[in-house]
């Protein structure tokens, strides 16, 4: 186990690498100027220029490269050009925002998916099989984003029951486990949760259904193991793909966010990423899709772990 471990460590080291360069890249080779967005319209050209050596956007692509990804390993990220701010302190802030919802809408996605798709494996081909799958179909085809707006008009402009937008009541930016701001957690948490949700269900109906039809599982009912005995094993053959399938979803609600806590004003990386690419804010979009790009490697990281902790099988291949 201990060297498996330091090979997928080893492994993520070179995927990290690739990460970082493909996030410089992407955003140096979009369309627009960031220096456009610093300076007035009637700037000169000197000032220009003097904009751009100070940004360093006047050296080589690779050497521009080789300065941020230094900077970046010892956690400095750069200055927002909109706001004159640290980029790691923007980030950081925001990052801990965007936790606080991916970590409500994946639990609430992990544990309805996980129930759905044991039940719908189980009683397959029955009524209440079709009820999951109409309901799993609905949360993988309906857009977030809409999804988000109609709960938004539903639930705080018709009914007036939850808080429209914002992280809290006193808008400061802060989070704190009390009513007044789990009150404005409730909806961004159902949008953001809906589509993993479905996924995760889906996913795990099709394990279970597998597991059903293998020669293993008949031989334990031959033998009279009691239900509950075959029941775990079942969950325990097809936890290894739900496993997988909820690390990629957790990750995804954390950078897929974007348009969900754009609807609720919720001031995550989302919102922040939307701001920095109106704003053409090179050095907080590239700081802000590293540190999720990066969060999303050691998920992986993660979730091949506790895969081969939970199914031999995975070490000994």
């Amino acid at each position: 186990m201990f060297l498996y471990v330091v090979r997928r460590i080893l492994y993520a080291v070179p995927i990290g690498i690739g990460v970082t360069f493909i996030v410089f890249s992407l955003v140096h080779i979009a369309p627009g100027d960031p220096i456009s967005a610093l300076l007035p319209n009637e700037a000169t050209q000197e000032m220009v220029d003097e904009a751009r050596r100070e940004f360093g956007l006047d050296r080589p692509f690779l050497v521009q490269y080789a300065i941020w990804l230094g900077n970046a390993a010892v956690g400095n990220l750069g200055t927002s050009i909109g706001s004159g701010r640290p980029v790691a302190t923007e980030v950081m802030s925001a990052v801990g925002n965007t936790f606080i919802l991916a970590v409500s809408a994946g639990l609430v996605a992990c544990i309805l998916g996980f129930l759905l798709g044991i039940v719908a494996g189980l009683w397959r081909d029955r009524p209440v099989d079709h009820i999951v799958n109409l309901i799993t179909i609905s949360g993988v085809s309906v857009p977030h984003y809409w999804l988000a707006i109609m709960l938004v008009i539903v639930f705080a402009v018709d009914l007036n029951w939850l808080p429209p937008l914002g992280i809290g009541p006193d808008r400061s930016g802060g989070w704190r486990p009390d009513w007044a701001h789990i009150s404005h957690l409730i909806l961004p948490t159902i949008a953001t949760a809906a589509i993993p949700m479905a996924v995760i269900a889906r996913t795990l109906r099709a394990s279970v259904v597998d597991v059903l039809d293998q020669d293993f599982i008949t031989t334990l009912r031959a033998k009279g193991l009691p239900r509950q005995s075959v029941l775990w094993h079942v969950i325990r053959n097809a936890l290894p793909t739900a496993l997988a399938v909820m690390g990629l979803q957790l990750g995804n609600m954390l950078g897929g966010s974007v348009l969900v806590e754009t609807v609720f004003a919720w001031p995550g990386t989302g919102f922040l990423l939307a701001s920095a690419i109106f704003q053409r804010d090179l050095p907080l979009l590239q700081g802000t899709m590293l540190v999720l790009s990066m969060f999303f490697v050691f998920l992986n990281l993660v979730v091949d772990l506790v895969q081969s902790a939970t199914d031999p099988r995975i070490r000994r291949a």
